[in-house]
């Protein structure tokens, strides 16, 4: 924040100050009176943007049969929520574009579609300039990673590495069915039920529930749900 910015809060605040004795008390401690004015960091760009952000990449995992599969996800920087968009053995360009119409449909009926003006994703030569035509139709700019730098995309590679931690690396996926009902489990789990930092334990789809009193925590009864044959717990309040 530059020092005319903070002379203006200070202002606001109704304390007198000339902008001058600001600009010297910043530099007699060292700070710049107006750092980064011409650029913008990648993180705060993402950190200011998060609303209007959302993030894709393909997963590729193999099942039982030795066949190669691969997932094609999204996340909203904003609300972390997960969309599994579609899994496929041969990721063709017909296939993904109708991927990412269907995506396009989905932000739409759940009143996103307004919202969302970048797509954040990797230049993997699965996409094409299709795929940004039909962005560009719902007012979407694609915003490509650097080559060889997955911390442009950090959120999504996060989501990846928490998906083969917590499901694709302890179970044994027998076909592309298989594939899809696990994913399917597993992104009901993360949008209803699993807790983010960063949404201040809440889940993407569900409010962070009050505090309880002392007396009611001696008597707490929990009762515990398995998703996936065990693979995956999730702990309530007993009815």
């Amino acid at each position: 924040m530059g020092h005319r910015r903070i002379h203006g809060e200070l202002a606001l605040l109704g304390v007198k100050v000339a902008a001058s004795t600001v600009w010297e008390i910043l530099k007699a401690d060292g700070v710049d009176p107006a750092p980064l004015r011409a650029t913008v960091r990648w993180a705060d760009f993402l950190r200011s943007q998060a609303e209007a952000i959302l993030a894709m990449d393909f997963i590729e995992t193999v099942t039982l049969t030795g066949q190669r599969q691969y997932i094609l996800a999204a996340v909203h920087h904003a609300g972390r929520q997960v969309r599994v968009i579609g899994t496929t053995a041969r990721p063709t360009h017909a296939w993904v574009a109708q991927a990412v119409r269907d995506m396009l449909m989905d932000l739409a009926d759940a009143g996103r579609v307004a919202q969302a003006r970048f797509l954040n994703r990797d230049r993997d030569a699965k996409y094409r300039a299709l795929i940004d035509e039909i962005l560009s139709g719902a007012k979407i700019a694609p915003v490509l990673t650097g080559v060889r730098m997955p911390r442009m995309n950090a959120i999504m590679e996060r989501w990846v590495k928490t998906l083969r931690a917590e499901l694709l690396d302890r179970t044994l996926i027998w076909n592309e069915t298989h594939l899809r009902h696990a994913l399917r489990e597993y992104e009901q789990h993360c949008n209803q039920h699993r807790t983010h930092r960063s949404l201040a334990a809440a889940a993407p789809l569900r409010a962070r529930p009050q505090a309880l009193q002392p007396d009611r925590i001696e008597r707490l009864v929990i009762r515990r749900q398995d998703r996936l044959g065990g693979v995956l717990h999730e702990y309530m309040h007993a009815a």
